[in-house]
């Protein structure tokens, strides 16, 4: 594809220099019965996140929740204006326990499920569960989907080859969930070898919690984008080797292609997105130097999150 990159926004299209410094991965809703902690559906809570990231200098956020999983599409539109903060909304699916098994069934009919991400992404989202229903939610800018732990199962073989279908309809990137961060090097072997997804189209997410730097530099030589999200996740490894690994990734050429993202997924869960801005962007800037750390925080997700949109 060709022509000018933009990217996709709740309230329309931007050009990537607009996006300013960017939470690459979060939720401001999420909703899975999968899941124990309480859900994220308080839009007061999102508001307050969005403006303490804000007032840190953060002007915009990826949800990379997917459908049908609580996302609330059609009040992003509504926190974003509130904010200042553009918000990249996300169509897609998770993994298959977070799902009624009718839902999928229906899904499986045909091409429905790489239509449904494709009208997502170019119409507007469907809101609630219903891949049926009205699409009264903004356009997505991004696709999410995940992998298992150390391994690729017929589902998550299915979700991805309709996420690459619905990335050469539209052109738009792609995020994916690493279960603990393992799976990316079969991942990136299916999406970018298998289907032809572009790796610079590629999100790569969770690789703090596997911090194996040959892996690493292996993932960044193919030319994806390592995001590096979860700081302060008790159960994951996450601070321990975060900026250790950030700065080998860096020393090894590949500062233009990594991400931060703060992914909270239950109220309380993590210290969130400010945590990015007050936390972590000063210690990156002594690391890695100013000019990188602006790279990390703004240059690489305005060309990771940007497109050439077709239609």
């Amino acid at each position: 594809m060709t022509g000018p990159r933009t990217v996709r926004t709740v309230l329309g299209d931007i050009g990537p220099a607009a996006l300013g410094v960017v939470d690459a991965h979060d939720h401001l809703f999420l909703r899975s019965p999968a899941l124990s902690a309480a859900a994220l559906d308080d839009e007061g809570a999102a508001l307050g996140t969005l403006r303490a990231f804000h007032g840190l200098g953060g002007r915009a956020l990826a949800q990379w929740t997917p459908f049908a999983m609580g996302r609330r599409s059609e009040r992003l539109t509504a926190v974003s204006r509130a904010t200042g903060v553009h918000v990249i909304a996300a169509t897609g699916l998770h993994q298959e326990v977070h799902y009624d098994p009718e839902l999928l069934r229906e899904l499986r009919r045909g091409d429905a499920l790489a239509e449904l991400f494709v009208a997502e992404l170019t119409e507007g989202t469907v809101t609630g569960d219903d891949p049926d229903g009205a699409r009264t939610g903004p356009r997505a800018g991004m696709i999410k989907v995940a992998g298992m732990f150390h391994a690729l199962d017929d589902h998550t073989r299915w979700v991805m080859a309709a996420a690459a279908q619905a990335h050469h309809a539209t052109g738009a990137p792609i995020g994916i969930h690493h279960e603990m961060g393992t799976a990316a090097v079969d991942v990136l072997g299916l999406l970018h070898g298998e289907l032809g997804v572009p790796a610079g189209s590629l999100l790569l997410g969770h690789l703090n919690r596997f911090p194996d730097p040959g892996v690493h530099r292996e993932l960044a030589a193919a030319g994806a984008y390592l995001a590096f999200d979860g700081p302060s996740r008790a159960h994951s490894a996450t601070d321990p080797w975060l900026v250790e690994s950030l700065v080998a990734l860096a020393t090894a050429g590949h500062a233009s292609q990594l991400l931060l993202g703060a992914d909270t997924t239950a109220p309380g869960a993590g210290p969130g997105a400010a945590y990015l801005l007050r936390t972590l962007r000063p210690r990156l800037v002594r690391e890695l130097g100013p000019a990188a750390a602006e790279s990390v925080f703004a240059g690489n997700p305005a060309r990771a999150f940007s497109a050439p949109w077709t239609p």
